[in-house]
């Protein structure tokens, strides 16, 4: 099979031949059609991420496909199930095998791209707004790298939560994509200042940070009283130092979000809320955007997209 594989955090990643994995006892074995990207997927390359796994290893942390073969003594979704599977890695290639606990089936009425596209942006903005922060009708959110993978779905679920949205992103024809998404303001990361311009808007109650670095800053001093604010990940590569003598003085919580950490202690989490985002798509509620879609052979032009910030909302490859 073909595979992207990740053999030197020094040098490219490169599509290679490797023999198709047999899935093992508790596995699944996909065909794989579709694997969406994220910023993690860069970090795994360089070696930084939290859960990088050792070399050599394939990358590609979701995927959608269908289910071929399940391993010994194994229950799982049967063989022709159509199933999206956050996975960790492996998903840039033509065969995967993953837990099969991880499996999700995913309705016809969804194309394998959506779902690729959907698992870790909906399901990261949706824990962090509805279980995390209890974002409530009303309050003001602020969403930094707003026409970003994960930010351009915070928007799309902070306005169906009734909330009042303000965009940050770099550039009018990111800012144009978050507020088609239902951004209610907008906010030029490369020219506005940030923390004047949502103090004049009344202050966040709620702030969505993928981002990190100054921009946190920013936001962090344009925070209401009680305001809370939710660390996604630190695309600008600084990660900021909070002052607790600010938290304190004007009743803030900070809260750390690592969507796939419930997997390991507690998994209902996920699973309710990929429930409700289901059925929002299915009710045409919420859609990926999904800004480009290359061939597997482009895998190394894909991460390029994501690491010089040329996508907008998710890159997804496919297999042909």
């Amino acid at each position: 099979m073909r595979a992207y594989q990740i053999s030197s955090h020094e040098t490219p990643a490169e599509v290679t031949d490797l023999p198709i994995p047999t899935p093992k006892r508790g596995e699944i074995r996909i065909s794989t059609k579709a694997c969406g990207l994220n910023f993690a997927d860069l970090l795994m390359q360089k070696g930084t991420y939290q859960e990088t796994p050792p070399l050599p290893f394939v990358g590609g942390m979701e995927v959608a496909g269908v289910v071929e073969e399940l391993g010994p003594d194994t229950d799982g979704p049967a063989v022709g199930t159509r199933v999206a599977v956050f996975g960790g890695q492996g998903g840039l290639a033509e065969f995967g095998c993953f837990d099969a606990r991880r499996a999700v089936p995913i309705p016809d009425t969804m194309s394998f791209e959506d779902a690729a596209a959907f698992l870790i942006a909906y399901g990261t903005s949706h824990v962090a707004l509805d279980y995390r922060a209890k974002l409530q009708p009303g309050e003001t959110l602020l969403v930094l790298g707003a026409a970003g993978g994960v930010g351009l779905t915070a928007v799309e679920i902070g306005k169906l939560m009734g909330a009042t949205v303000i965009a940050c992103a770099r550039g009018a024809e990111k800012l144009a994509i978050a507020q088609k998404a239902g951004a209610d303001h907008l906010i030029d990361a490369s020219s506005d200042d940030i923390r004047a311009t949502v103090k004049s808007l009344g202050g966040a109650d709620v702030v969505y940070d993928p981002v990190g670095g100054d921009q946190f800053k920013a936001a962090f001093r344009a925070c209401n009283p009680e305001a809370r604010l939710l660390p996604i990940g630190f695309a600008s590569g600084d990660i900021p130092q909070i002052p607790a003598n600010h938290l304190l003085v004007k009743n803030l919580t900070v809260m750390g979000l690592y969507w796939g950490g419930y997997l390991a202690f507690k998994p209902e989490v996920i699973t309710d809320s990929l429930a409700t985002l289901f059925k929002w798509h299915a009710e045409g509620r919420i859609s990926p955007h999904i800004s480009h879609v290359l061939p597997l052979e482009q895998a190394g032009e894909a991460m390029e997209l994501l690491r010089s910030r040329k996508s907008t909302g998710k890159v997804v490859v496919t297999m042909g």
